[in-house]
């Protein structure tokens, strides 16, 4: 498979090192030269250096003839543009877009898009762990701590 990930925070990296052991073809996109830090030492991939609404930039990626496409830099409006370039310029068949703010990704979901959305699924998370029945010390856990 031939990715292209946006975003070489702690989310991309941790996707860009762990496809790249498992044998896929990766290219990995921040304007950050410092990101790139976050890379294991061994990484196959490519590493470039820009921005991801820059289809220059997403030619050299490889874009043409990705496989799957992941937009997770800090900036919503960067990755739903970025997506949207890719999916419908380079029909890229597997676009995931992560966009933090709900309604947008809402939208963004509606019109058909692969979303991930760290704050919905955060609140998810707390309020099922807010709504799970406590216990008292030194009495059986009723659920996974």
């Amino acid at each position: 498979m031939r990715a292209v990930i946006l975003g070489c925070g702690r989310v991309g990296a941790s996707l860009a090192n762990d496809l790249d052991a498992r044998g896929h073809r990766v290219s990995i996109v921040d304007r950050s030269q410092d990101a790139f830090r976050r890379l294991n030492e061994d990484f196959g991939g490519e590493p470039i250096l820009g921005t991801g609404i820059d289809q220059e930039i997403l030619e050299t990626a490889g874009i043409k003839n990705a496989d799957l496409f992941v937009a997770v830099t800090e900036n919503d409006c960067t990755n739903i543009m970025a997506s949207q370039i890719t999916k419908l310029i380079y029909r890229v068949n597997k676009v995931i877009t992560r966009i933090y703010d709900p309604d947008r990704e809402e939208i963004f979901r509606d019109l058909g898009y692969t979303t991930v959305c760290p704050t919905r699924v955060a609140a998810r998370l707390l309020h099922d762990n807010v709504a799970r029945p406590t216990t008292r010390p030194g009495t059986a856990s009723r659920g996974v701590d």
